[in-house]
């Protein structure tokens, strides 16, 4: 099973995400005059991030990784960064600012969302290099505007009639979901710097635990997108 598992890891992540992706895509019709509709762009993106990410891997089983070696994007650490965690952070404050309807909590909302993008911008600008390396800054940035936008979103729940049938909504569980998987991913980030091929044990637990999290989170999201209906103001 583990040999198995080194061997296909990234390709088993894929088929899950483009499961997740086609689905969405299939059901965009049904959804493509609500917000959901950004939802599903966000699935089919993470499949590409995700795909495009294991460069590393794939140029070393191709025989081309000596032209990134020692280079910046030896690691694909940059990528996920700015691609996973900057783009996870903007689709939940777009889709929340979107269904959102307190102008309070909204405002509070998009402040939060300006202050996350002046923090990157400033680490960027000042620690530019450090995107290349093992860094948690920007995934610890973007956990609490992820969070933000989750409680406020079900802060608003609990203030509405939606509460009633808040099991029927694709909303709901698009943001539990999200908070069941930062919380588990988040504490895995700060034991990163044992994720080396001298400690498989650490590696396989850890591909483990993100595989079973991808596949609850992207068959669930999938669920609900085939069993939820589009919700109309």
């Amino acid at each position: 099973m583990d040999e198995f598992l080194k061997d296909n890891y990234d390709l088993i992540t894929s088929l899950i995400e483009f499961v997740a992706a086609i689905t969405g895509v299939l059901l965009y019709k049904k959804y493509k005059n609500t917000p959901v509709k950004y939802i599903i762009y966000f699935l089919v993106y993470t499949f590409f991030v995700d795909l495009i990410g294991g460069y590393p891997n794939f140029l070393k089983k191709i025989g081309y990784f000596h032209l990134i070696e020692d280079t910046l994007i030896e690691k694909n650490y940059w990528w996920y960064t700015i691609f996973w965690w900057i783009g996870l952070s903007a689709i939940m404050f777009y889709v929340n600012s979107r269904i959102i309807k307190t102008n309070r909590l909204k405002k509070i909302l998009q402040y939060g969302f300006y202050l996350y993008l002046f923090q990157v911008v400033l680490f960027i600008a000042f620690r530019f290099k450090s995107l290349f390396s093992y860094e948690r800054f920007i995934s610890i940035a973007s956990l609490w505007i992820i969070m933000l936008c989750i409680v406020i979103y079900f802060f608003e729940t609990l203030r509405s009639d939606k509460i009633i049938l808040f099991y029927k909504s694709v909303y709901f569980y698009f943001n539990t979901l999200f908070f069941v998987w930062v919380l588990i991913i988040i504490p895995m980030n700060f034991f990163e710097v044992y994720n080396v091929t001298d400690d498989w044990n650490y590696v396989l637990f850890k591909w483990k635990i993100y595989l079973t999290l991808n596949t609850f989170l992207y068959l669930s999201l999938s669920a609900a997108l085939i069993f939820c209906k589009p919700e109309n103001d």
